[in-house]
């Protein structure tokens, strides 16, 4: 008589841990962008971000939305509250993102591009396995 070990693999094992360190990136990323962006000189800005010298009225708006949306791909999850914004905070960052990479291509900066689509599909990630996959239950 044989026996087979037969483990039951939960989708859930891999794909939670996966989800948190994605939202856990993204909520970096974007809470640096956002925070560089609003507390950085506008001079200093440009040497690092050439399309700020040419578009300021962005620079706020756009570090706000990082912010945001920072925040929102971890917060609702982490604290159970209102946990579906997670969702809506990665599809909120796949739309900066596709804006952003259009802008990038308008302006020749295609050295960007690679990073736009990183982080659109990252988020494509977090929206999916937040919102369909693996959701968390609120409080």
């Amino acid at each position: 008589m044989t026996t087979s070990t037969h483990t039951s693999s939960r989708p859930g094992k891999i794909l939670g841990p996966a989800l948190w360190l994605v939202q856990a990136l993204l909520a970096l990323f974007y809470i640096y962008a956002g925070i560089t962006k609003l507390s950085t000189p506008p001079a200093e800005l440009a040497k690092m971000m050439p399309w700020t010298a040419a578009l300021p009225q962005l620079v706020t708006l756009t570090g706000m939305v990082d912010l945001l949306g920072g925040l929102g791909v971890l917060l609702p999850s982490l604290t159970r509250i209102q946990p579906r914004l997670t969702a809506m905070a990665a599809l909120g960052t796949i739309v900066l993102q596709t804006l952003a990479m259009t802008l990038h291509l308008s302006r020749g900066e295609t050295m960007v591009v690679p990073m736009n689509l990183v982080l659109i599909a990252l988020a494509a990630f977090v929206f999916w396995g937040r919102g369909r996959a693996l959701p968390i239950a609120s409080r």
